[in-house]
Formats: C-alpha cells, sequence, structure tokens
C-alpha cells in the first residue's frame, strides 16, 4: 500500500511540474497556441512519455473517444459517451495542487455558463482525491461538473492521449464521438472560445 500511494504522488508531482514548464514553455510563443503548433508539442511531448501499459491505447485526433465511465462528485457513475452523446464535449483534465490548472477554471467556468443546453459540454476531470477536490471547489466553485479519477500510468488523460500525464490537459470531443482537438497546458483569458470553433 505505501509503494503505491509513493507512486501516485511520485506522479502526481510529476504531472504538476510538466505542466508548469509546458505552459511556460509555449504560453510567450504564438505558434503553440495554433492547432499545428498544439500537435507538435502534443507529438513532441509524447515522444518522451514512457510506453502505456499494455492494454492502454491513447487516442489521437480523429479517433474515437475512449470509453470513460467515471464517478462523479457525488459517487454516481457517469459513462461520458453514453451521457452526452450527440454533443461537442471539453474535457479538462486538473488536479487541485496544479497550479496553471486553478488559474484556468475560471475561465473554463465563464466559457461553461455561456453555452446553454446545446452548446459544448465542459466536464472537469481531476485526477485527484475526492476530498482534496471537494475542499478546493468550496473555494472555486464551478458550475460544471466534475469526475474524479486516480492518477497514474492508465488514467483516463492516458487514454484521452496525454501519455505524458502532463496538466492541465484538455480534449475537445466533436458531436460524433471523435477527438478533435487535444491541448497541453492552460488556456489563456479569452482563448477557450475560439479554440473549440
Amino acid at each position: 500500500m505505501k509503494a503505491t500511494t509513493s507512486r501516485v504522488l511520485l506522479v502526481a508531482v510529476a504531472a504538476g511540474g510538466l505542466g508548469l514548464l509546458a505552459s511556460l514553455w509555449f504560453n510567450g510563443n504564438p505558434f503553440w497556441r495554433t492547432q499545428v503548433g498544439e500537435r507538435a508539442l502534443h507529438a513532441a511531448t509524447n515522444a518522451t512519455a514512457p510506453a502505456p501499459p499494455p492494454g492502454v491505447t491513447p487516442a489521437g485526433i480523429g479517433d474515437p473517444m475512449p470509453a470513460i465511465a467515471l464517478p462523479g462528485l457525488d459517487g454516481a457513475i457517469v459513462d461520458l459517451r453514453t451521457r452526452y452523446a450527440g454533443r461537442r464535449l471539453l474535457i479538462n483534465v486538473w488536479a487541485s495542487w496544479c497550479g496553471p490548472c486553478i488559474e484556468e477554471m475560471p475561465e473554463l467556468d465563464r466559457f461553461a455558463a455561456t453555452q446553454g443546453r446545446e452548446g459544448v459540454q465542459v466536464i472537469g476531470l481531476a485526477l485527484d482525491t475526492p476530498d482534496g477536490v471537494r475542499d478546493f471547489i468550496a473555494r472555486v466553485p464551478v458550475r460544471y461538473p466534475i469526475l474524479l479519477d486516480a492518477p497514474g500510468p492508465a488514467d483516463a488523460s492516458v487514454w484521452l492521449g496525454n501519455a505524458k500525464g502532463v496538466l492541465p490537459y484538455t480534449v475537445l470531443v466533436d458531436a460524433d464521438g471523435r477527438i478533435a482537438r487535444q491541448k497541453i497546458g492552460p488556456f489563456k483569458p479569452g482563448e477557450i472560445s475560439g479554440w473549440v470553433e
């Protein structure tokens, strides 16, 4: 049990550090905010990632969204492909200890509030403990659904194409259930609307 906890903690710290480095690396260069730049950064990051565990195939642009069914804060399991069939999804992977994740959450919440019932559904996917997420949401409330997963080499983020586990990580899924975009690092204020178009 102690070894597993140590591994999870190590993965969590490494992912947070990589997310911070990625945000510092491309925030100053507009190239990384283009689709070509995003794909290049994603490919470079995943090229240096360890091989995923057997049976785990990270999704790429154009691939069907992997089957993801995770608990919400209330403990109820949410199957993303079933619950939001026919709707575009913006899945943002974050953790309460990730500085860049925390900074972008108010922007994600503002965007989600403008979408209505037919717009893009924002989903927060927290690689964190339920208590850590509840404590964070009490301080920084968001109006979009939050799902929970434990960080690790086969977490939902890896299935969504984030082989290296960098946070924050965002995926846009089209209405047909295919991965349309993948983004490593945080959104800048005002960037989300253009990114989903």
